[in-house]
């Protein structure tokens, strides 16, 4: 992946982290995680969600993303962290190696998220916790004003024809339940608008729907979506609302 790519989507993940950030705070706290714990990131990416781990707390983080440029970016922003290269259906550790195992805006994306969940469990500690940090589900989107629920539609078809899950997000208690850890706790993501999103967002939100919409519409017609959302939120009447589900759940004692 080159640079270019990688630092685009370096802030892309940026932002999505700040949209989540509130209830990694919640979840991290619900399940006491501290200096002693030794973590495994899956999906890691540019290193954001580990990065920022590894800063709130002193303790052991590793990362792993299937993509090697994505581990060598990781490694170049927060070297404080471990990052490898490797393959979320076959992670490449022991059983039973870390006491939290976390993932975040991954199983969308992945072809089978069941396997990726039994492989975060089984590198997980007996009475460890495994976390689906933010999972979205677009069959839930909304979008006002009206002209702009086209544009939810067309996304969903974009990630379908892209290979991803826009449904996901609703299954995922169920996916916890078949990866049969306990003491399962799921939710959403609340939905709260005080003015608008700062122009960083709007960059990226726009910029990641206009590639992804690109093979359905014409760039004038994404223009032109682009140019009511940036209205409507400059009036204080635009409303988006993409559900986005978090689960955890414990790996069952010995």
């Amino acid at each position: 992946m080159q640079q270019e790519t990688l630092e685009r989507l370096h802030s892309r993940y940026l932002v999505q982290a700040a949209w989540t950030a509130s209830i990694r705070e919640q979840l991290f706290d619900s399940i006491q995680i501290n200096g002693t714990h030794k973590v495994l990131e899956v999906g890691s990416g540019t290193g954001v969600i580990s990065a920022e781990i590894s800063q709130q707390f002193p303790l052991e983080i590793v990362g792993v993303d299937i993509d090697r440029s994505a581990v060598t970016f990781a490694k170049n922003i927060d070297p404080a962290s471990s990052y490898l290269a490797g393959d979320g259906n076959n992670l490449p550790f022991q059983p039973a190696v870390f006491d939290v195992a976390v993932c975040h805006f991954l199983l969308l994306w992945v072809e089978d998220p069941e396997k990726i969940l039994d492989e975060m469990v089984r590198v997980t500690k007996p009475g460890g916790w495994v976390l689906a940090l933010a999972e979205p589900d677009y069959g839930g989107r909304i979008d006002y004003p009206r002209e702009l629920e086209t544009v939810g539609q067309m996304q969903i078809q974009a990630l379908l024809d892209q290979g991803a899950k826009p449904y996901l997000g609703r299954t995922l208690r169920a996916l916890f339940h078949a990866a049969k850890l306990t003491e399962i706790r799921s939710g959403l993501l609340g939905g709260e608008w005080q003015g608008s999103p700062d122009e960083e967002q709007l960059e990226s939100e726009w910029e990641t729907l206009a590639r992804d919409l690109s093979h359905l519409l014409p760039a004038d017609e994404i223009e032109q979506f682009r140019r009511i959302d940036r209205k409507a939120w400059k009036m204080g009447t635009r409303v988006l609302f993409v559900p986005t589900f978090y689960a955890a759940g414990r790996v069952p004692p010995i």
